[in-house]
């Protein structure tokens, strides 16, 4: 049986993600693509594949992670709803990109689709950008396709991210040997400042996600906060402060002895996990005396696939 009159008649999932290169090969073209045609500098791009050279395995691992989540929601979406599902993956800047996804529905004779991107929180200059693309793809293709905007509040996201915190907190006790004062302080890859003059939701949603986790696991007010990381390297001011300076005013201001991160923007281990936090966070926690551990990600999480599954589910009714 073809693709197409195998998928014909079902609904289509692009399921859209940031992208990563799928080699140390692959960095300077991906990172071209980012910088809109732009190739990284020489020093850039030493810099660049340090930083995945650095992390255990390299590159490859990382967009395994993507691989894998796609399948989960396609096994989860087969056990909710058998036969009505196919899933297809868009990349915002590595291939197979967003308009190739689409185009594949469209080659399968998929008439009717929903988006969903791997990431909880809306903001426009993120997932409204994907939105934007898939959109812009579907109407050419003649696909009528609907989006999962965010799901940042989902009780079964909620659910995992609160399993996560316990467990990180419990290991950082271990670690720590139960030093206090500790603090749990909430991530997300920042953005450019001028997305609050705009109203956009991002930091919003991402303070909603925060508390409501910390209210599950009964972390008092006073033991939480949120900061940025991941700012770009831009002349325009990023949301502020970056995880680098909340950690060095915790150590001397407040005296705080172990940080545990969890970063809820982010679905799975990448760059900004794996290098950001685990590398260059950690060893400046280190410097400052204090003990630091993150919550494990959500990657293939069941708890996380049926997020995204009953997601689209109701995106799709």
């Amino acid at each position: 049986m073809s693709e197409m009159t195998a998928n014909h008649g079902k609904i289509g999932v692009l399921v859209m993600s940031y992208g990563t290169p799928q080699s140390l090969e692959d960095v300077e073209a991906y990172y071209t693509h980012i910088r809109r045609g732009h190739p990284p500098t020489e020093e850039q791009l030493a810099d660049l594949k340090g930083r995945y050279e650095a992390i255990v395995g390299g590159v490859f691992p990382l967009r395994e992670n993507t691989n894998g989540q796609v399948a989960g929601l396609q096994d989860k979406l087969e056990q909710l709803a058998p036969g009505r599902y196919v899933c297809y993956q868009g990349l915002k800047h590595a291939s197979p990109y967003i308009e190739d996804g689409v185009k594949q529905m469209a080659e399968d004779g998929v008439k009717q689709a929903v988006g969903i991107v791997l990431a909880p929180h809306f903001s426009t200059m993120s997932v409204g950008s994907y939105i934007k693309r898939a959109q812009e793809q579907a109407e050419a293709s003649g696909i009528a396709m609907s989006f999962v905007e965010s799901y940042h509040l989902h009780p079964k996201l909620l659910q995992a991210l609160t399993e996560r915190v316990a467990d990180g907190l419990n290991r950082l006790e271990t670690s720590s040997g139960g030093v206090k004062p500790v603090k749990v302080l909430f991530s997300a890859h920042s953005l450019p400042e001028r997305i609050r003059e705009i109203g956009d939701p991002y930091e919003k949603q991402l303070l909603e996600t925060s508390a409501a986790v910390a209210s599950k696991v009964g972390i008092a007010d006073g033991d939480w906060q949120f900061t940025w990381q991941s700012a770009g390297r831009t002349r325009e001011p990023w949301l502020g402060p970056d995880i680098l300076e909340t950690l060095d005013g915790l150590a001397k201001e407040d005296g705080i002895k172990a940080v545990l991160v969890a970063p809820v923007g982010f679905v799975s281990d990448h760059l900004e996990v794996l290098f950001d936090l685990d590398i260059e966070a950690k060893a400046a926690a280190g410097e400052l005396g204090v003990a630091l551990e993150r919550i494990a990600m959500l990657n293939r999480d069941p708890l996380y696939m049926e997020t995204l599954a009953e997601s689209v589910i109701e995106a799709g009714a």
